[in-house]
Parts: structure tokens; C-alpha cells; sequence
């Protein structure tokens, strides 16, 4: 690693951001832990989830989360906001995420798949 490199942290992306920011963010982990182990791995804009690839990543706003969730496949539902194909098989579907609730079981399903991508 380069020795100049900056360390980001996971406590950065939220200061100064809606505390319902935070707390969708931690019931999104507590969503995925479940699944197995995850490591959050901030970067400069986004914190990436792992297990031992990156299967989705997330973004922090003001008042909402942008998560972008690895796939083989488009998914055709009105929470997608964008759709990416990135290659042949691989697509990243972005889902705005205002509250906490928004992690509900269809979202934890697409998170499924894309950690078992990530095997």
C-alpha cells in the first residue's frame, strides 16, 4: 500500500448526515452479518461490503443511503433506481435507501444473491 495513501473510516461518511442514515446503515450489516462474515471497507466515496469480493457497496447522502448491489442478472422493479452492466454477466443495481425499513426482506433476498456471487 502506498505509504502516502489515506485512511478513510467508516465513522466519516456519516458525520454530518441524518441519523436515520447511520441506522439504516447498521440494520443493513446487522441484515448481512447474518448471512456470514462481511467486512465494510470505507474508500474515499463509498464504504464496500465484502466477503471475499465486493458484492455491494454503499454511499452515504444527507438524508439516504445509495446502495449498489452486485447481480447476474437486471432486476425489473420500481426500487432500482439505475442499472449498470458492467460485463457480460454482471449488472450493479442502485436502490435508494431512506430509513431503516427499507431493508426489509425483498431487499435482504438481492443481497443474498449477490453475496453468494461473491463466494
Amino acid at each position: 500500500m502506498n505509504k502516502n495513501a489515506r485512511e478513510f473510516t467508516v465513522r466519516e461518511h456519516f458525520e454530518g448526515k441524518d441519523p436515520a442514515v447511520r441506522k439504516t446503515y447498521d440494520k443493513l450489516l446487522e441484515a448481512l452479518r447474518r448471512m456470514g462474515p462481511v467486512v465494510a471497507e470505507p474508500k474515499k466515496t463509498s464504504i464496500h461490503l465484502v466477503r471475499k469480493t465486493a458484492f455491494a457497496g454503499v454511499a452515504t447522502r444527507k438524508d439516504h443511503l445509495l446502495l449498489t448491489i452486485k447481480s447476474d442478472h437486471r432486476r425489473t422493479s420500481p426500487r432500482v433506481r439505475n442499472t449498470e452492466q458492467v460485463s457480460a454477466g454482471r449488472f450493479h443495481l442502485e436502490v435508494k435507501l431512506l430509513s431503516p425499513s427499507d431493508v426489509d426482506s425483498e431487499l435482504v433476498s438481492w443481497l443474498r444473491e449477490s453475496y453468494e456471487l461473491s463466494a
